[in-house]
Protein backbone atom coordinates (compact mmCIF):
# COMPACT_ATOMS: atom_id res chain seq x y z
CA UNK A 1 0.00 0.00 0.00
CA UNK A 2 2.77 2.43 0.92
CA UNK A 3 4.62 1.66 -2.33
CA UNK A 4 1.46 2.21 -4.36
CA UNK A 5 0.80 5.54 -2.68
CA UNK A 6 4.40 6.58 -3.25
CA UNK A 7 4.17 5.73 -6.95
CA UNK A 8 0.91 7.66 -7.28
CA UNK A 9 2.42 10.64 -5.46
CA UNK A 10 5.47 10.64 -7.73
CA UNK A 11 3.30 10.35 -10.83
CA UNK A 12 1.05 13.21 -9.68
CA UNK A 13 4.10 15.34 -8.91
CA UNK A 14 5.55 14.74 -12.37
CA UNK A 15 2.25 15.63 -14.04
CA UNK A 16 1.90 18.75 -11.88
CA UNK A 17 5.40 19.96 -12.71
CA UNK A 18 4.94 19.22 -16.41
CA UNK A 19 1.59 21.01 -16.62
CA UNK A 20 2.97 24.08 -14.84
CA UNK A 21 5.57 24.81 -17.49
CA UNK A 22 5.42 28.34 -18.91
CA UNK A 23 4.51 27.08 -22.37
CA UNK A 24 1.07 25.99 -21.13
CA UNK A 25 0.17 29.62 -20.62
CA UNK A 26 -1.87 31.05 -17.76
CA UNK A 27 -5.55 31.03 -16.84
CA UNK A 28 -7.29 34.42 -17.08
CA UNK A 29 -7.55 36.29 -13.80
CA UNK A 30 -8.41 39.66 -12.32
CA UNK A 31 -10.00 42.25 -14.60
CA UNK A 32 -9.71 39.95 -17.60
CA UNK A 33 -11.60 37.16 -15.81
CA UNK A 34 -14.29 39.63 -14.74
CA UNK A 35 -14.73 40.68 -18.37
CA UNK A 36 -14.94 37.05 -19.46
CA UNK A 37 -17.61 36.28 -16.89
CA UNK A 38 -19.73 39.13 -18.26
CA UNK A 39 -19.64 37.71 -21.79
CA UNK A 40 -22.95 36.35 -23.12
CA UNK A 41 -20.90 33.50 -24.60
CA UNK A 42 -19.52 32.39 -21.20
CA UNK A 43 -21.72 30.14 -19.07
CA UNK A 44 -21.14 27.48 -16.43
CA UNK A 45 -17.48 28.36 -16.11
CA UNK A 46 -16.59 28.09 -19.81
CA UNK A 47 -17.13 29.65 -23.22
CA UNK A 48 -19.93 27.99 -25.18
CA UNK A 49 -20.60 27.53 -28.88
CA UNK A 50 -23.72 29.17 -30.23
CA UNK A 51 -25.18 25.76 -31.08
CA UNK A 52 -24.77 22.43 -29.32
CA UNK A 53 -21.32 21.14 -30.30
CA UNK A 54 -20.34 17.74 -28.91
CA UNK A 55 -16.62 16.98 -28.97
CA UNK A 56 -17.43 13.60 -30.52
CA UNK A 57 -20.14 12.54 -32.94
CA UNK A 58 -23.13 10.79 -31.41
CA UNK A 59 -22.41 7.13 -30.68
CA UNK A 60 -18.62 7.54 -30.74
CA UNK A 61 -16.62 6.98 -27.55
CA UNK A 62 -13.22 8.31 -26.53
CA UNK A 63 -11.96 4.72 -26.25
CA UNK A 64 -12.86 4.15 -29.91
CA UNK A 65 -11.03 7.31 -30.95
CA UNK A 66 -7.99 6.32 -28.90
CA UNK A 67 -8.04 2.86 -30.43
CA UNK A 68 -8.08 4.41 -33.88
CA UNK A 69 -5.05 6.57 -33.12
CA UNK A 70 -3.12 3.70 -31.55
CA UNK A 71 -4.00 0.86 -33.90
CA UNK A 72 -5.47 2.49 -37.03
CA UNK A 73 -3.84 2.40 -40.46
CA UNK A 74 -0.96 4.90 -40.26
CA UNK A 75 0.96 4.13 -43.43
CA UNK A 76 -0.29 7.20 -45.34
CA UNK A 77 -0.84 9.64 -42.44
CA UNK A 78 2.66 11.09 -42.91
CA UNK A 79 4.54 11.41 -46.20
CA UNK A 80 7.71 9.40 -46.73
CA UNK A 81 9.12 11.92 -49.18
CA UNK A 82 9.95 15.49 -48.26
CA UNK A 83 7.23 18.08 -48.82
CA UNK A 84 8.20 20.27 -51.82
CA UNK A 85 8.58 23.97 -51.00
CA UNK A 86 9.58 27.33 -52.47
CA UNK A 87 11.10 29.55 -49.80
CA UNK A 88 10.37 33.23 -50.37
CA UNK A 89 12.54 35.80 -48.59
CA UNK A 90 10.01 37.82 -46.58
CA UNK A 91 12.56 40.47 -45.66
CA UNK A 92 13.07 41.61 -49.26
CA UNK A 93 9.46 41.77 -50.43
CA UNK A 94 8.18 44.89 -52.14
CA UNK A 95 5.77 46.38 -49.59
CA UNK A 96 3.47 47.46 -52.42
CA UNK A 97 2.80 43.84 -53.41
CA UNK A 98 -0.44 42.16 -52.32
CA UNK A 99 0.57 38.59 -51.55
CA UNK A 100 -0.06 35.47 -49.50
CA UNK A 101 2.59 32.98 -48.34
CA UNK A 102 1.70 29.75 -46.58
CA UNK A 103 3.94 28.16 -43.92
CA UNK A 104 1.98 24.88 -43.78
CA UNK A 105 -0.94 23.86 -41.56
CA UNK A 106 -2.77 27.07 -40.49
CA UNK A 107 0.19 29.46 -40.44
CA UNK A 108 0.42 32.09 -43.16
CA UNK A 109 1.69 35.56 -44.02
CA UNK A 110 -0.32 38.25 -45.79
CA UNK A 111 0.89 41.54 -47.18
CA UNK A 112 -1.89 43.90 -48.23
CA UNK A 113 -2.06 47.67 -48.58
CA UNK A 114 1.47 48.03 -47.19
CA UNK A 115 0.71 46.10 -44.00
CA UNK A 116 2.36 42.84 -42.97
CA UNK A 117 -0.02 40.34 -41.35
CA UNK A 118 0.73 37.02 -39.66
CA UNK A 119 -1.86 34.40 -38.67
CA UNK A 120 -1.40 31.52 -36.17
CA UNK A 121 2.38 31.09 -36.62
CA UNK A 122 3.70 27.67 -35.55
CA UNK A 123 7.36 27.64 -36.56
CA UNK A 124 8.97 25.43 -33.90
CA UNK A 125 8.63 22.16 -35.82
CA UNK A 126 6.04 20.70 -33.43
CA UNK A 127 2.39 21.19 -32.47
CA UNK A 128 2.19 19.64 -29.03
CA UNK A 129 3.60 20.12 -25.51
CA UNK A 130 5.31 16.76 -26.10
CA UNK A 131 7.20 17.71 -29.25
CA UNK A 132 8.04 14.25 -30.58
CA UNK A 133 4.36 13.31 -30.79
CA UNK A 134 3.54 15.86 -33.51
CA UNK A 135 6.68 16.65 -35.48
CA UNK A 136 6.35 18.61 -38.73
CA UNK A 137 6.54 16.56 -41.91
CA UNK A 138 9.94 16.25 -43.52
CA UNK A 139 10.62 19.40 -45.55
CA UNK A 140 7.57 21.34 -44.32
CA UNK A 141 9.28 23.31 -41.55
CA UNK A 142 11.38 25.66 -43.67
CA UNK A 143 10.38 28.92 -41.96
CA UNK A 144 11.68 29.96 -38.54
CA UNK A 145 10.98 33.07 -36.44
CA UNK A 146 14.13 34.74 -37.76
CA UNK A 147 12.65 34.54 -41.28
CA UNK A 148 9.73 36.74 -40.24
CA UNK A 149 9.99 40.53 -40.74
CA UNK A 150 8.36 43.18 -38.57
CA UNK A 151 4.63 42.41 -38.34
CA UNK A 152 1.90 45.03 -38.17
CA UNK A 153 -0.92 42.67 -37.15
CA UNK A 154 -0.64 39.22 -35.59
CA UNK A 155 -3.97 37.35 -35.55
CA UNK A 156 -4.46 34.40 -33.17
CA UNK A 157 -7.64 32.42 -33.77
CA UNK A 158 -7.44 30.23 -30.63
CA UNK A 159 -4.97 28.80 -28.14
CA UNK A 160 -4.57 25.21 -29.33
CA UNK A 161 -0.96 24.10 -29.73
CA UNK A 162 -1.17 23.90 -33.52
CA UNK A 163 -2.27 27.55 -33.65
CA UNK A 164 -0.59 29.23 -30.67
CA UNK A 165 3.01 28.08 -30.37
CA UNK A 166 4.86 29.28 -27.29
CA UNK A 167 8.36 29.09 -28.74
CA UNK A 168 7.40 30.96 -31.91
CA UNK A 169 5.36 33.62 -30.13
CA UNK A 170 8.12 34.40 -27.63
CA UNK A 171 10.77 34.72 -30.35
CA UNK A 172 8.53 36.94 -32.48
CA UNK A 173 7.61 39.30 -29.65
CA UNK A 174 10.08 42.12 -30.57
CA UNK A 175 8.74 42.13 -34.15
CA UNK A 176 5.01 42.37 -33.37
CA UNK A 177 3.29 45.76 -33.31
CA UNK A 178 -0.28 44.59 -32.55
CA UNK A 179 -1.88 41.26 -31.59
CA UNK A 180 -5.55 40.48 -32.17
CA UNK A 181 -7.02 37.52 -30.27
CA UNK A 182 -10.14 36.13 -28.67
CA UNK A 183 -11.26 37.02 -25.16
CA UNK A 184 -9.00 35.41 -22.55
CA UNK A 185 -6.11 34.48 -24.86
CA UNK A 186 -4.36 37.72 -24.00
CA UNK A 187 -3.51 36.19 -20.63
CA UNK A 188 -1.11 33.77 -22.34
CA UNK A 189 0.51 36.58 -24.29
CA UNK A 190 1.01 38.81 -21.26
CA UNK A 191 2.45 35.87 -19.34
CA UNK A 192 4.90 35.35 -22.19
CA UNK A 193 6.10 38.96 -22.19
CA UNK A 194 3.77 40.87 -24.51
CA UNK A 195 2.86 44.44 -23.62
CA UNK A 196 -0.82 44.68 -22.66
CA UNK A 197 -1.12 47.82 -24.78
CA UNK A 198 -0.23 45.80 -27.88
CA UNK A 199 -3.03 43.27 -27.37
CA UNK A 200 -6.54 43.73 -28.80
CA UNK A 201 -8.66 41.06 -27.15
CA UNK A 202 -12.31 40.75 -28.13
CA UNK A 203 -15.50 38.77 -27.71
CA UNK A 204 -17.54 37.61 -30.71
CA UNK A 205 -19.46 40.25 -32.68
CA UNK A 206 -17.00 43.06 -31.96
CA UNK A 207 -15.99 45.66 -34.53
CA UNK A 208 -12.90 47.83 -34.31
CA UNK A 209 -10.43 49.77 -36.44
CA UNK A 210 -6.74 48.95 -36.54
CA UNK A 211 -5.59 51.80 -38.77
CA UNK A 212 -7.22 54.02 -41.35
CA UNK A 213 -8.96 51.69 -43.81
CA UNK A 214 -8.27 48.54 -41.73
CA UNK A 215 -11.34 47.25 -39.90
CA UNK A 216 -11.87 43.95 -38.06
CA UNK A 217 -15.03 42.10 -37.06
CA UNK A 218 -14.81 39.08 -34.76
CA UNK A 219 -16.97 36.19 -35.93
CA UNK A 220 -18.29 33.17 -34.05
CA UNK A 221 -16.65 29.82 -34.85
CA UNK A 222 -17.75 26.30 -33.93
CA UNK A 223 -14.80 24.80 -32.10
CA UNK A 224 -13.20 24.80 -28.63
CA UNK A 225 -10.02 25.92 -26.87
CA UNK A 226 -7.52 24.87 -24.23
CA UNK A 227 -3.86 24.04 -23.73
CA UNK A 228 -4.26 21.53 -20.88
CA UNK A 229 -6.91 19.45 -19.19
CA UNK A 230 -9.40 22.31 -18.82
CA UNK A 231 -11.20 23.40 -21.99
CA UNK A 232 -12.87 26.59 -23.15
CA UNK A 233 -11.36 29.08 -20.74
CA UNK A 234 -10.45 31.31 -23.70
CA UNK A 235 -12.44 32.18 -26.80
CA UNK A 236 -11.94 30.72 -30.30
CA UNK A 237 -12.80 33.10 -33.11
CA UNK A 238 -12.76 33.88 -36.82
CA UNK A 239 -12.15 37.33 -38.29
CA UNK A 240 -13.41 39.54 -41.06
CA UNK A 241 -10.54 41.80 -42.12
CA UNK A 242 -11.43 44.75 -44.32
CA UNK A 243 -8.44 46.59 -45.80
CA UNK A 244 -8.53 49.57 -48.17
CA UNK A 245 -8.43 47.14 -51.11
CA UNK A 246 -9.49 43.66 -49.92
CA UNK A 247 -12.08 41.92 -47.78
CA UNK A 248 -10.70 38.74 -46.20
CA UNK A 249 -12.19 36.00 -44.03
CA UNK A 250 -9.64 34.49 -41.63
CA UNK A 251 -11.37 31.34 -40.48
CA UNK A 252 -9.20 29.52 -37.96
CA UNK A 253 -10.78 26.20 -36.92
CA UNK A 254 -14.52 25.67 -37.11
CA UNK A 255 -17.06 22.97 -37.78
CA UNK A 256 -19.74 23.76 -40.34
CA UNK A 257 -22.75 25.75 -39.16
CA UNK A 258 -25.01 28.60 -40.21
CA UNK A 259 -22.54 31.28 -39.04
CA UNK A 260 -20.86 31.09 -42.46
CA UNK A 261 -24.11 31.92 -44.21
CA UNK A 262 -24.91 34.69 -41.73
CA UNK A 263 -21.43 36.16 -42.14
CA UNK A 264 -21.76 36.04 -45.92
CA UNK A 265 -25.07 37.91 -45.77
CA UNK A 266 -23.76 40.56 -43.41
CA UNK A 267 -20.19 41.09 -44.62
CA UNK A 268 -19.83 39.41 -48.01
CA UNK A 269 -18.81 39.13 -50.70
CA UNK A 270 -15.19 38.31 -49.84
CA UNK A 271 -12.13 38.49 -52.04
CA UNK A 272 -10.61 35.53 -50.21
CA UNK A 273 -11.76 33.05 -47.57
CA UNK A 274 -9.10 31.11 -45.65
CA UNK A 275 -10.76 28.03 -44.14
CA UNK A 276 -9.57 24.90 -42.35
CA UNK A 277 -9.49 21.75 -44.46
CA UNK A 278 -7.72 18.91 -42.73
CA UNK A 279 -7.43 16.96 -39.46
CA UNK A 280 -11.09 16.01 -39.86
CA UNK A 281 -12.85 12.77 -39.02
CA UNK A 282 -16.44 11.57 -38.93
CA UNK A 283 -15.86 10.95 -35.21
CA UNK A 284 -15.55 14.70 -34.54
CA UNK A 285 -17.70 16.13 -37.32
CA UNK A 286 -18.95 19.11 -35.30
CA UNK A 287 -15.58 20.76 -34.65
CA UNK A 288 -13.79 20.29 -38.01
CA UNK A 289 -15.15 20.47 -41.55
CA UNK A 290 -14.96 17.81 -44.22
CA UNK A 291 -13.73 19.08 -47.65
CA UNK A 292 -17.26 19.24 -49.10
CA UNK A 293 -18.30 21.42 -46.15
CA UNK A 294 -15.32 23.71 -46.71
CA UNK A 295 -16.51 24.38 -50.26
CA UNK A 296 -20.04 24.96 -48.97
CA UNK A 297 -18.76 27.38 -46.31
CA UNK A 298 -16.84 29.38 -48.94
CA UNK A 299 -20.00 29.68 -51.00
CA UNK A 300 -22.01 30.67 -47.93
CA UNK A 301 -19.48 33.46 -47.42
CA UNK A 302 -19.85 34.56 -51.07
CA UNK A 303 -16.10 34.38 -51.46
CA UNK A 304 -14.44 34.81 -54.84
CA UNK A 305 -11.50 32.63 -53.82
CA UNK A 306 -10.79 29.91 -51.27
CA UNK A 307 -7.49 29.04 -49.62
CA UNK A 308 -7.85 25.70 -47.74
CA UNK A 309 -5.40 25.34 -44.83
CA UNK A 310 -4.89 23.04 -41.79
CA UNK A 311 -3.01 20.37 -43.74
CA UNK A 312 0.38 19.25 -45.09
CA UNK A 313 2.51 19.80 -41.98
CA UNK A 314 1.19 17.92 -38.93
CA UNK A 315 -0.69 14.63 -38.58
CA UNK A 316 -3.50 15.28 -36.09
CA UNK A 317 -6.03 12.88 -37.61
CA UNK A 318 -6.04 9.47 -39.28
CA UNK A 319 -6.67 10.48 -42.89
CA UNK A 320 -3.85 10.29 -45.47
CA UNK A 321 -1.71 13.43 -45.33
CA UNK A 322 -2.58 14.48 -48.89
CA UNK A 323 -6.30 13.67 -48.73
CA UNK A 324 -7.56 17.15 -47.74
CA UNK A 325 -6.08 18.92 -50.77
CA UNK A 326 -6.80 16.01 -53.11
CA UNK A 327 -10.46 15.74 -52.08
CA UNK A 328 -11.28 19.43 -52.13
CA UNK A 329 -9.65 19.84 -55.53
CA UNK A 330 -11.57 16.90 -56.98
CA UNK A 331 -14.85 18.09 -55.48
CA UNK A 332 -14.31 21.59 -56.81
CA UNK A 333 -13.68 20.30 -60.35
CA UNK A 334 -17.03 18.50 -60.50
CA UNK A 335 -18.94 21.28 -58.74
CA UNK A 336 -21.48 23.03 -61.01
CA UNK A 337 -20.23 26.38 -59.72
CA UNK A 338 -16.55 25.87 -58.87
CA UNK A 339 -14.63 28.42 -56.85
CA UNK A 340 -11.13 29.75 -57.52
CA UNK A 341 -8.98 27.52 -55.34
CA UNK A 342 -5.56 28.50 -54.00
CA UNK A 343 -3.32 25.48 -53.38
CA UNK A 344 0.22 26.87 -53.13
CA UNK A 345 3.34 25.08 -52.02
CA UNK A 346 4.68 26.05 -48.62
CA UNK A 347 6.66 29.25 -49.10
CA UNK A 348 5.33 30.00 -52.58
CA UNK A 349 4.44 33.65 -53.18
CA UNK A 350 0.85 34.02 -54.43
CA UNK A 351 -0.37 37.34 -55.74
CA UNK A 352 -3.81 38.40 -54.56
CA UNK A 353 -4.31 40.51 -57.66
CA UNK A 354 -6.05 39.26 -60.81
CA UNK A 355 -5.46 37.01 -62.57
CA UNK A 356 -4.75 34.16 -60.16
CA UNK A 357 -1.67 32.20 -61.25
CA UNK A 358 -2.29 28.64 -62.43
CA UNK A 359 -2.40 26.29 -59.45
CA UNK A 360 -0.55 22.98 -59.49
CA UNK A 361 -1.38 19.78 -57.65
CA UNK A 362 2.04 19.76 -56.01
CA UNK A 363 1.06 16.88 -53.66
CA UNK A 364 0.71 14.39 -56.51
CA UNK A 365 3.50 11.83 -56.85
CA UNK A 366 4.72 12.27 -53.26
CA UNK A 367 4.81 9.07 -51.26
Amino acid sequence: MILTLLILFLFASIVFLFMNQTKFGRKPKGERLNKIMQSPNYRNGAFQNRHDTPNLTEGVTYSEVLKGFLFGDKKAVKPIDAIPTKKTDLHTLDLNEAILIWFGHSSYFLQVDRKRILVDPVLSGAASPIAFTTRAFNGSDIYKPEDIPEIDYLFITHDHWDHLDYSTIVKLQPKIKTVICGLGAGEHLEYWGYDTNKIIEKDWDAEFELDAGFKVNTITARHFSGRGFVRNGTLWTSYVLQTPTYKLFLGGDSGYDNHFRETGKKFGPFDLAILENGQYDKSWKYIHMQPNEVLLAAKDLHSKRLFPVHSSKFALANHPWNEPLKRITELNVIDPTPIELLTPMIGEKISLKDPLPKQTNWWEGIN
